[in-house]
């Protein structure tokens, strides 16, 4: 199987996602600047984490607007698999290509830890390899993590199903102690209508081994290949 990740100005986490898919899981990986139009054929993309430019004036803002992003949405429009981390959401968000938007930290200051999150449904192709309620530990690296959808998307997020994953404690229970950044009701994770887009704020990038802390992002990236192989 074949991925491609945008590169943009600042991103720091490009080659966490190179590394994970082509040296852990064992994939093809192309790296596509962000003024570039041409995917490279992939079966997924990634937008990954990182500072973009044009942060300082709303975290994806400006980068929504690089020529790749068009590419993106228009392999996200015929039903290719894009996955957003951390900024990567972010941007899809701004994009327009997932709903809400991700906002500052609640405590104003930036956190670097790991967190649990309970995978709310298992019926999109970035967590069918998972058990429902199943609770993955991963890290977080950001500033502005708060996700926050208006109530008409609210409801839109939850009757269709496209809350995907919640941040919670190690047992799985979903509590206002356990939200990292004062997430609207700790979601951590959504993906669109047709669930083929899905923006995740933890990294599975950076918990693909037990050196990392965590192996548990290794279920994001099976659950996709497994996705692309049946697709096949």
């Amino acid at each position: 199987m074949k991925f491609s990740v945008t590169v943009f100005p600042g991103s720091n986490c490009d080659h966490d996602c190179e590394y994970v898919v082509r040296d852990v899981m064992g994939q093809e990986v192309a790296m596509v600047w962000h003024k570039e139009t041409d995917l490279q054929n992939p079966d997924c993309v990634i937008v990954p984490g990182g500072f973009s430019y044009g942060d300082y004036l709303r975290t994806g803002a400006i980068a929504r607007f690089s020529p790749v992003m068009k590419s993106v949405a228009d392999f996200a429009a015929k039903g290719g698999l894009v996955i957003g981390i951390c900024n990567g959401f972010q941007i899809l968000c701004e994009a327009g290509l997932l709903p809400g938007a991700l906002i500052r930290n609640k405590s104003l200051q930036f956190i670097c830890q790991n967190v649990y999150v309970k995978v709310e449904r298992t019926d999109t192709p970035f967590t069918g390899s998972c058990a429902p309620g199943q609770v993955l530990k991963l890290p977080i690296a950001h500033g502005e993590g708060n996700y926050f959808a208006d109530a008409e998307d609210l409801k839109r997020l939850k009757d269709n199903h496209q809350v995907v994953a919640r941040y919670c404690d190690a047992q799985g229970r979903v509590t206002a102690e356990s939200n990292p950044n004062g997430s609207l009701e700790n979601i951590a994770g959504i993906c669109n209508g047709n669930r083929n887009v899905f923006g995740l704020m933890p990294h599975p990038d950076r918990s693909g081994e037990d050196a990392l802390g965590s192996p548990d992002g290794q279920f994001i990236w099976k659950s996709i290949l497994a996705s692309m192989a049946a697709a096949k």
